[in-house]
């Protein structure tokens, strides 16, 4: 392979874990307000619960 090939995959490779690395860095930080988890937490109550009286259905 020419220079320039190994050049372009050795970047490209580089690309990639900053990339995970930033996204892994940048994942505890965003914090969610307890209202919002709150909700969240009820949606997710009230979709179980319909998924469950679906199921009962079949």
């Amino acid at each position: 392979m020419p220079l320039i090939g190994w050049i372009f995959l050795i970047l490209a490779v580089v690309l990639v874990l900053g990339s995970l690395i930033i996204l892994r860095d940048s994942a505890n930080s965003m914090k969610i307000s307890p209202e919002k988890m709150e909700k969240i937490k009820k949606r997710k109550a009230e979709l179980e619960a319909e998924e469950k009286a679906e199921d009962e259905w079949k």
